[in-house]
């Protein structure tokens, strides 16, 4: 048996964080990986996705371009060719992370995990010890339990398409949907957004969802609301989809399930190491990514909370801070956390919802600020989609607690107003910082 000081079981972006941190502290690190590293974020998450964004914003910045006087005969796009050169991309950073782990002297072993008890792993034909032991292995896109589910595919399939099919179906109503819908728009494809419910991002604040579903049926999305999936019909390339109303829509050539994530837990035999889990089947954690098995730990998607890529990366590095860097107090605050949805337009959105302000401190604690606008930038062309901003304050001093933005550039500006949500800015502090023009941020610093 092969003893260490840390197993990392997932070589997703935290696990990796975790380990590397570790490794650094000069404890003797496990990872144990079978698939590629990088995990969901890396191989069919955020780093492609955000390729494909950036394809699809330069096919709108082409078709807008007449506005500012260039003559374009064509806006014809290559898909397979942007495919091949993203998975090289990928391949290169795959690459990249395992020299990493070499370089910090982590040894790395390419196995499916297992736990025979509370401090020893199973790895291929390999048997490890350890007194600490992370469970990294992040989630898995699902499908629903409907006939016929099967002929569509996830987003671990829209990475996998060679071309781009012409008539798609998106089923879901969380960010997944709404970006993988903006991109197959955008890139020409003729998109139908179908909806459980009559709303989208339900997570987030309700301007950015009516927005969002705005803006995409103005861009030619055909939006169907209340429409619970029933079944999935036909063969590959003329698809119907059927819901449980009766209707039908179609024929699609693809068919793209975005309906959530589970965790992905399936093979590791938690009893025998004594981890519980939710009623969702995600591992439940304290505050310090303690499970209910002492000396067993869990981060990032896993856990299902936040399920983010750089929450990930701080939860592990916080662990292992604490476990092996002399820092006892260390974990990672799940509050104000700020988020992205690289939809088009993007969204940025950090801290509460109007919503939950209202029912944490009560309506005549909170006062919302509100701004609508067509963005400078498309005062020289035809299309003249609307930036919406929100900041919604409590208390006396009305102290920012939320900030939500959808329109262009909503991705970059919400780093720096995460940081004063976080510090506690009020306000008059908004109000009292030169507005930086003319940029559709100056917004946020300028509302009355």
């Amino acid at each position: 048996m092969s003893a260490f000081d840390l197993i990392v079981i997932g070589g997703g972006s935290g696990g990796l964080a975790a380990a590397q941190r570790a490794a650094e502290y000069g404890a003797k690190v496990a990872l144990l990986e079978s698939h590629r590293l990088g995990g969901t974020c890396v191989n069919v998450g955020c780093v492609p996705k955000k390729v494909m964004w950036y394809a699809a914003d330069l096919a709108e910045g082409l078709r807008e371009a007449g506005g500012y006087g260039f003559a374009l005969t064509s806006d014809a796009h290559d898909w397979r060719l942007l495919k091949d050169k993203r998975d090289a991309y990928i391949e290169r950073l795959n690459g990249i992370y395992a020299a990493n782990l070499a370089t910090r002297g982590v040894t790395l072993i390419r196995a499916r995990a297992a736990f025979a008890d509370r401090s020893t792993v199973i790895a291929g034909a390999e048997r490890l010890s350890a007194p600490h032991i992370i469970i990294a292995t992040g989630g898995r896109a699902v499908l629903p339990g409907i006939p016929g589910a099967a002929q569509g595919i996830t987003s671990d399939g829209f990475f996998e398409l060679s071309v781009r099919p012409r008539r798609v179906a998106v089923i879901g109503s969380g960010y997944i949907a709404v970006e993988l819908a903006g991109i197959f728009a955008s890139l020409g494809s003729s998109v139908a957004l179908v909806l459980r419910t009559g709303s989208a991002l339900k997570q987030f604040d309700a301007m950015l969802g009516d927005s969002m579903l705005k803006i995409l049926a103005e861009a030619g999305v055909a939006i169907h609301q209340q429409a619970v999936p029933a079944a999935l019909e036909g063969e590959p390339h003329e698809l119907t989809l059927l819901t449980r109303d009766g209707r039908r829509f179609g024929p699609f050539d693809c068919v793209l399930w975005a309906v959530g994530r589970a965790s992905a837990v399936a093979d590791l035999n938690l009893p025998a190491a004594g981890v519980a889990c939710d009623a969702e089947g995600f591992i439940q954690t304290d505050r310090y990514q303690v499970t209910s098995a002492a000396g067993i730990y869990a981060i990032g998607d896993v856990t299902g909370r936040a399920q983010l890529t750089p929450v990930a990366i701080a939860a592990g590095r916080r662990l292992s801070d604490r476990l092996f860097g002399g820092q006892p107090d260390r974990y990672l605050d799940y509050h104000n956390i700020p988020t992205v949805v690289f939809g088009h337009p993007p969204i940025g959105t950090v801290g509460l919802t109007e919503q939950a302000a209202r029912e944490n401190y009560g309506d005549s604690n909170v006062a919302v600020f509100k701004s609508s606008f067509v963005p400078m930038y498309h005062a020289m062309t035809d299309h003249k989609p609307r930036c919406d901003m929100k900041l919604v304050t409590v208390g006396p001093e009305r102290r920012v607690v939320g900030v939500h933005v959808i329109g262009p550039g909503a991705d970059e500006m919400m780093q720096g107003f995460a940081v004063a949500v976080r510090m506690g800015a009020t306000k008059a502090d908004f109000d009292d910082t030169v507005a930086i023009h003319p940029t559709s941020a100056e917004e946020l610093v300028t509302m009355r």
